[in-house]
């Protein structure tokens, strides 16, 4: 099974994880939220799952079609599912205290809406319960069938979890908002850079953060410190895997569930070619690394080009940790597992962007001039799209059409 489907026994990291996760298809939905016990880390948790799946099963619909979906809380406290990136009525949209009230424990909410859009899409609460796996994959596939379909078509939820009590976590950022950054810059490391540029230069590196009071390591607000990072409900030593043969056209829809992590993904040895983002078709674009944020879809392709095995690599982009998985002809196949990429410093463009060009920038950090203007293709243009950066960020992706 792809996810995690119940759990007191043996940890889940302690097998692999073959693709074929539940999947629902049709108009008619009954989805029950319930509580599941699951063992991550080699500790007893209760994760939130959805018909007694982590993730939660992947729903198929098509495109035109009048979907129903009856969500059955069965926790003891109010939940909600909202369907991200779809168009429905304002009623439907499932944010408690927005669209409606929540879903109070021992009751059903039935969602009802046509069906606009096609592409990659996903579901999760707007609760806590986001953080405790209350979010699955929504594909839905266009009313004209495409002319050439892939081969094989695999969903990838990548995802972050935490032993701890979601709000825990929150809590303890309020009081700290670094209390997760175990990478920040130490006294050896001064030391360190006094020996490679001498002191006036190690001091200068430092001036600017120290005087912002800002971290050079702030990638992110929470690291693997807490986190355990997924791919499919599966840890890196779990391994999902999806089969594919040589020469198979390979589609892969990744979904960013972190709830705090951004995450580098490539394939190494494989081009990746995106063919679709936040459900939209994209004029193709063959990178070797894409960045996914959260709430992001990321449809990206690719030929499998001979017997071996290749590893998903989705390292966080604070370099704490990765998940990881599988792309082989058999499920029995692993590819060796790239080491973390270094963490770099940041530069005070990636904490305030173009204000700080157009602020004078700091001389001896290359920030004098306004980042370049990213490009869009055309299909990134229209009513269905919100989601358009008008500039680059930092290190998105390293090959660019």
């Amino acid at each position: 099974m792809g996810g995690i489907v119940a759990s007191l026994g043996a940890p889940v990291w302690a097998s692999t994880t073959v693709a074929g996760a539940h999947e629902l298809t049709g108009t008619e939905f009954d989805l029950e939220i319930s509580g599941l016990a699951v063992n991550f880390t080699g500790k007893k948790r209760t994760a939130t799952a959805v018909n007694g799946s982590v993730p939660a099963p992947t729903l198929r619909m098509r495109e035109g079609d009048m979907v129903t979906l009856r969500v059955h809380n069965k926790l003891d406290e109010m939940t909600s599912v909202h369907w991200h990136g779809l168009i429905v009525p304002s009623e439907m949209d499932g944010v408690p205290g927005i669209s409606f009230a929540g879903i109070p424990p021992g009751e059903t909410f039935t969602y009802r809406f046509p069906i606009r859009q096609s592409g990659t899409f996903w579901y999760h609460a707007h609760t806590l319960a986001e953080q405790t796996g209350l979010f699955g994959a929504i594909v839905i596939e266009p009313r004209e069938k495409p002319a050439s379909p892939p081969d094989r078509d695999y969903v990838v939820i990548l995802s972050d979890w935490t032993d701890e009590p979601p709000l825990q976590v929150f809590l303890n950022l309020k009081k700290q908002s670094n209390y997760y950054n175990f990478g920040q810059p130490t006294a050896g490391d001064f030391l360190n850079d006094v020996g490679d540029v001498g002191f006036a230069q190690a001091l200068k590196m430092r001036q600017m953060w120290n005087v912002s009071r800002m971290n050079p390591t702030d990638y992110s607000d929470v690291s693997a410190a807490t986190y355990t990072y997924l791919l499919n409900g599966a840890t890196a030593v779990g391994n999902w895997t999806g089969t594919a043969n040589p020469g198979e056209r390979v589609r892969l829809r990744f979904i960013g569930a972190g709830t705090a992590t951004f995450f580098d993904v490539r394939i190494p040895g494989l081009p990746l070619t995106i063919v679709g983002t936040d459900g939209q078709t994209v004029a193709p674009v063959t990178v070797d690394e894409f960045r996914i944020a959260p709430g992001e879809t990321y449809d990206v392709e690719f030929t499998m080009p001979d017997a071996k095995p290749y590893t998903i690599f989705a390292q966080s982009m604070d370099r704490t940790g990765y998940a990881r998985g599988t792309i082989a002809p058999a499920p029995s196949m692993a590819a060796p597992i790239p080491a973390l990429d270094r963490r770099p410093w940041l530069e005070p463009i990636d904490m305030m962007g173009a204000m700080t060009a157009m602020e004078g920038g700091h001389a001896g950090h290359g920030m004098m001039e306004m980042p370049p203007a990213a490009r869009h293709a055309r299909t990134e243009y229209g009513a269905n799209n919100d989601m358009r950066e008008s500039r680059r960020r930092s290190g998105s992706a390293r090959s660019w059409a």
